[in-house]
C-alpha cells in the first residue's frame, strides 16, 4: 500500500477509480477503510483518495501519543493532495474530517475546487460565545467519561452528543461488518484523547473560511436530530459562506450506514458544484 512521509509522521493512503480526484476525510476513528462500502459506488466517476489520519491505524507518528493540531492535519491533506495531483481536487469531509477540509480551504488557496462539509465538529463556527462554551464543555466531559469509565461509556455518550443512531436499524442492507476490533479501539482512544483536544484548541478562522475560493457546501444527515451540536455547526457554516444546506441520506454517519444512497447524493451535489 502507498505511503507518504510528512513532517512528524508517515501517512497511509489508498487510490481507487478514475476521473476527477475526490478525497474523503473520515469522521471519528475512521481510517482509509472506513468507507469500504461507499467508495465502490463512486469509483466509476471519481478517483477516490482515502487515508489514515496521523495517529490512526497505519499512519505512524514519530512521537507516539502526541496530539496533532487540526492545522497539522490540514497540512497532511495539503501534502497528500500535492503528491497525487496537480489539479484542484474535490473533497468530502465528515465531522472532524469536515473541519480539516475547512482548514485546507482557508489555508491552501486553489487546492480544493469544492468541499462537502458534512456536520463539521467546529465550535469556532458558532457565533454565540455561550454556545461555543457549552459544546466545548461537552467534549471535555466526553474525555472525562473516557478516562474515568472507559471506551464503551465514552462511545455511547459521543453518540448522544452528536445525534448518532447506534441501533443499526436505519441502514442499507448488506453492509460490510465493522466490529470493534483492537485497531478500532485504539483509534477511538486516540480520537477521544487527542483529536478532541485538537478541536478544543482549534485555530480555525471563520473569516478565512468565508473568503476561501473553494466552493464550500455545508451538509447534514436527514435523520440527525436538529438540536445537536454538529447540525448547529453546519447551519452556522451555511450562514458564514452564504450557501444553503445539502441534506444527505442517513444521519451523522450516513456515508457508512447508507453508502449507495449517499454516493448518489454526493455525485449529484459535486456535479452541481463544479458545473
Amino acid at each position: 500500500m502507498p505511503s507518504l512521509a510528512v513532517p512528524g509522521a508517515t501517512l497511509h493512503y489508498q487510490l481507487r477509480g478514475s476521473g476527477p480526484l475526490l478525497l474523503i476525510s473520515q469522521s471519528g476513528e475512521g481510517d482509509a477503510d472506513r468507507t469500504v462500502d461507499l467508495v465502490p459506488h463512486l469509483t466509476d466517476s471519481f478517483t477516490v483518495l482515502t487515508y489514515d489520519r496521523r495517529g490512526l491505524s497505519r499512519s505512524r507518528l514519530e512521537q507516539p501519543g502526541r496530539t496533532t493540531s487540526l492545522a497539522e492535519h490540514a497540512d497532511d491533506v495539503h501534502r497528500l493532495l500535492a503528491a497525487v495531483t496537480d489539479e484542484p481536487a474535490l473533497m468530502l469531509g465528515c465531522s472532524l474530517g469536515a473541519v480539516i477540509g475547512l482548514h485546507v480551504a482557508a489555508e491552501y488557496p486553489g487546492q480544493l475546487s469544492a468541499l462537502v462539509a458534512h456536520e463539521p465538529v467546529a465550535p469556532r463556527l458558532l457565533p454565540a460565545p455561550d454556545d461555543r462554551k457549552r459544546h466545548e464543555a461537552e467534549l471535555v466531559e466526553l474525555q472525562h467519561t473516557f478516562r474515568e469509565e472507559g471506551l464503551p461509556a465514552a462511545v455511547r455518550e459521543a453518540a448522544r452528543v452528536l445525534g448518532i443512531d447506534t441501533s443499526g436499524k436505519d441502514s442499507e442492507p448488506g453492509l460490510t461488518p465493522q466490529p470493534m476490533s483492537e485497531r478500532r479501539r485504539d483509534n477511538f482512544a486516540y480520537f477521544i484523547e487527542h483529536d478532541f483536544g485538537a478541536i478544543l484548541q482549534d485555530t480555525l478562522d471563520p473569516a478565512a473560511v468565508a473568503a476561501s475560493t473553494t466552493r464550500i457546501l455545508p451538509a447534514v444527515g436527514a435523520t440527525t436530530p436538529s438540536t445537536v451540536f454538529d447540525v448547529a455547526c453546519a447551519h452556522a457554516l451555511a450562514d458564514l459562506v452564504g450557501c444553503g444546506i445539502r441534506v444527505f441520506p442517513g444521519g451523522h454517519n450516513g456515508n457508512t450506514s447508507h453508502p449507495r444512497a449517499y454516493a448518489e447524493r454526493l455525485r449529484a451535489v459535486l456535479t452541481e458544484a463544479v458545473r
